[in-house]
């Protein structure tokens, strides 16, 4: 299956999230080597097969394709560039890209521990070099994805890892939890999977205590979630159903996505929204078991 199949990033819902974070799969370090085969969890070798194989960000190079920094190592705390190619096939700077959601390119940065992310856009020069400003907070390992269409071919995502150098100490996962409060915003979330599968979500914003009904466009749509897994940090990025100016997709306050995590792990969902001029991103922690149920439920929107 090529990586536009796989990753059927930027269209139509979720698709995939990935084997194992506590215990059910192995941890993968700079995803340039092979990895170790999942926890089978109950699962024969052709379910795994099927559940893996929309899996994304878990490598540096994919059919030619390559994600090269010019370096992977960034002071923390320090404002700086940071700069990266993607070479073709041919070993040169790709050149020609199929925008993605109204860019070319959407960066992704996130510590190994899920606590720091970030969704920034670079920018690319005669020469095929991105450049973005990038400010690491805190020592200790990060990953960097590279999300982007080549013209007339297919979509990828690449990974590649980056380090703040100093004295470092992984922290937990933040608690499961049915909301998210960012910059005086509530973010409730309703329909978090409990076990592996397709599920319904939904993304409730507020503000004092009132339903956000304005929502601003944002990468022509109303939201966008990153969802991430614990452990090897297997990626993928999702829109919601409907996009502006459908007829039928309201600016809010629930933004509804589909989503399909095929494997019980721990997942941080990213959810970036638009508002008055200004991009808030709300996070979250689910917990996929197979059994039990997670905070938020799954019958129907929340209303926070």
């Amino acid at each position: 299956m090529n990586a536009g199949a796989r990753l059927a990033v930027f269209g139509v819902g979720l698709a995939a999230l990935f084997a194992a974070g506590l215990g059910a799969g192995a941890m993968v370090g700079d995803g340039e080597g092979e990895r170790a085969a999942p926890s089978m969890g109950g699962m024969d070798m052709e379910e795994m097969d099927m559940e893996e194989m929309d899996v994304s960000g878990e490598h540096s190079s994919e059919e030619g394709y390559s994600l090269v920094p010019e370096a992977a190592e960034l002071q923390p705390g320090q404002p700086g560039d940071f700069r990266f190619r993607i070479l073709g096939p041919d070993g040169q700077p790709v050149h020609t890209y199929r925008p993605q959601h109204e860019r070319e390119l959407h960066l992704i940065v996130a510590s190994r521990d899920l606590v720091f992310f970030t969704h920034i856009h670079p920018v690319r020069d005669a020469e095929g070099t991105w450049t973005v400003p990038l400010v690491l907070p805190e020592p200790g390992p990060y990953r960097a994805f590279a999300d982007f269409a080549v013209a007339g071919g297919a979509a990828y995502t690449l990974g590649v890892d980056l380090t703040a150098p100093g004295a470092y100490q992984a922290r937990p996962l933040p608690a499961p939890s049915p909301f998210s409060t960012v910059d005086g915003y509530r973010v409730a979330l309703t329909g978090a999977p409990t076990k592996p599968g397709r599920a319904d979500l939904w993304l409730a914003v507020r503000l004092d205590g009132r339903p956000v009904t304005d929502l601003d466009p944002y990468l022509g749509a109303y939201g966008h979630v990153v969802a991430l897994r614990e452990g090897d940090l297997a990626y993928l990025h999702v829109h919601p159903e409907g996009h502006p100016g459908d007829g039928a997709t309201r600016p809010g306050p629930e933004v509804h996505f589909s989503l399909h995590l095929p494997t019980a792990a721990n997942y941080r969902l990213f959810f970036d929204f638009q508002h008055r001029g200004t991009v808030h991103t709300a996070d979250f922690t689910v917990q996929v078991t197979g059994a039990g149920t997670t905070p938020g439920g799954s019958h129907g929107p929340g209303h926070g």
